[in-house]
């Protein structure tokens, strides 16, 4: 995962090597299926290389914020007349992992795609052994160290009372 890829973050400004789901596909089968349980569907139909890929989870697949800034153009929501538009205020406050949206597409803006990218790397990885982990992972999924990445040290109580909220 040297080279950034576009496929790999979405126009909302989510980065999709952070993600539970193309963590799994890429490398955790048993990730994928529990995942699959969770959401009572096909592990198939979940499986997913990433927001702009051909191969994308059954959410992802049906994301109104995509389809938008591809009519339009745009990469990212940012570069948008209407940005923050109400869909993606939305979006951003319904799940814990997506606090970081508007900081980061003002990023993305600021330094480019790229060297968001690299930060992103960085922000997610555990700082023990440098293994990606998700923003769900409070330990590192590799060598257990807490907390697992940054955004987890950040983040991590907010996480934790979404995880008790579904129950």
């Amino acid at each position: 995962m040297d080279k950034p890829s576009p496929r790999l973050a979405a126009a909302c400004g989510l980065f999709c090597p952070a993600c539970t789901i193309y963590i799994g596909t890429q490398e955790d089968p048993d990730r994928l299926e529990s995942a699959a349980k969770l959401r009572n569907v096909a592990v198939e139909t979940i499986r997913c290389d990433g927001c702009r890929a051909e191969r994308r989870s059954g959410y992802c697949r049906n994301c109104g914020l995509i389809r938008c800034a591809k009519e339009k153009g745009l990469q990212f929501c940012v570069e948008c007349q209407d940005y923050p538009c109400e869909d993606l205020k939305r979006f951003q406050a319904e799940r814990p992992h997506r606090r970081m949206l508007f900081p980061d597409l003002e990023r993305i803006k600021e330094i480019g795609f790229e060297k968001w990218f690299a930060e992103k790397i960085e922000y997610y990885s555990c700082p023990e052994c440098g293994t990606l982990n998700s923003a769900y992972d409070a330990k590192c999924r590799s060598c257990g160290h807490e907390p697992s990445c940054g955004y987890v040290a950040e983040h991590g109580e907010a996480v934790r009372k979404f995880l008790e909220s579904l129950g």
